[in-house]
């Protein structure tokens, strides 16, 4: 396949997706988690272990959304979390619920704690400075060890990897909370890797097909690395969809974005950034027919 003269097939199927996504977002909102809208906490012993499906018979009584985790060695712990500002008697009234569902004592509320939005946004800061400061970090490697237009080829494709996947976030009603910037940034560690070694194998054809056209250099290496890059997804693909599968509502939701993440990652590195170095390598340079005038 000439990956480099259909790279606007790759180019318009991403950008659909993320348009998409983005727009249908914005549309019906974001599902914010606790982390960064502030909300409510409430952990509570119920003396055994009971379903998310029956506990969530209670907690759709006062917030449809809210999460619920459960804890503690036994399991028998569950934590509820909801982006409600639900005052200490809204509370009382939640835990009043389970004491009669559940004949809990008082001292059965092991926790329960209110978060203002001032810490939600403390929190929401953070994390996109997180993911800021390792965009940048990757910049600089890999403009160091390749050049600049491998660096901005990357960041592009990375880009592209984190529209993708909120996203899907958008489209799936997922809680964007802590662990979607845990996501992200795996995603982007993982993805980097994958792209490093196209350019990596990119790098080295340059140097020993140097009166070859930059379109088959590309179309060549990524020929020469892409068995290699999807066995390496597959098998990390294989521990996280069983990691899913076998997970709990808390877990599935950290899981499902590093799927697609994953699956975006090694797209991205195969069809997005290596077109896209292609096009910074050649719209600036004044001719570039062949690989014969390199600076």
């Amino acid at each position: 396949m000439n990956i480099i003269k259909k790279r606007n097939v790759f180019f318009i199927l991403s950008a659909l997706v993320i348009v998409f996504g983005l727009i249908y977002g914005l549309s019906t909102g974001l599902n914010y988690g606790l982390d960064f809208t502030g909300g409510t906490l409430m952990q509570i012993d119920l003396g055994k272990t009971v379903s998310v499906e029956e506990i969530r018979k209670i907690t759709d009584t006062f917030d449809t959304k809210a999460s619920i985790i459960h804890a503690g060695t036994d399991k028998k712990e569950i934590i509820v979390k909801s982006t409600l500002d639900l005052d200490n008697q809204e509370r009382n009234e939640v835990f009043t619920k389970f004491k009669e569902e559940y004949g809990l004592k008082d001292d059965a509320l092991v926790r329960s704690e209110k978060f203002g939005p001032s810490i939600g946004s403390e929190i929401q800061k953070k994390a996109w400075l997180s993911i800021i400061i390792a965009t940048l970090g990757m910049l600089i490697y890999i403009s160091f060890r390749f050049e600049v237009k491998f660096g901005l080829a990357a960041i592009i494709a990375l880009i592209h990897d984190t529209l993708v996947v909120l996203a899907v976030y958008a489209i799936f009603n997922i809680p964007l909370d802590s662990s979607f910037v845990a996501a992200i940034l795996t995603i982007v560690g993982y993805s980097i890797n994958d792209t490093i070694v196209v350019f990596d194998r990119i790098r080295e054809n340059l140097k020993l097909m140097k009166k070859e056209k930059y379109e088959d250099i590309v179309n060549i290496s990524i020929k020469q690395t892409i068995k290699r890059t999807i066995n390496t997804s597959f098998t990390t693909l294989l521990a996280i969809v069983t990691l899913y599968i076998l997970g709990v509502d808390a877990i599935k939701d950290f899981a499902f974005p590093l799927i697609v993440g994953i699956l975006v990652g090694t797209y991205s590195s195969i069809f997005i950034a290596s077109p896209i170095w292609y096009l910074l390598k050649t719209k600036l340079k004044e001719k570039n027919n062949t690989n014969m005038n390199r600076a």
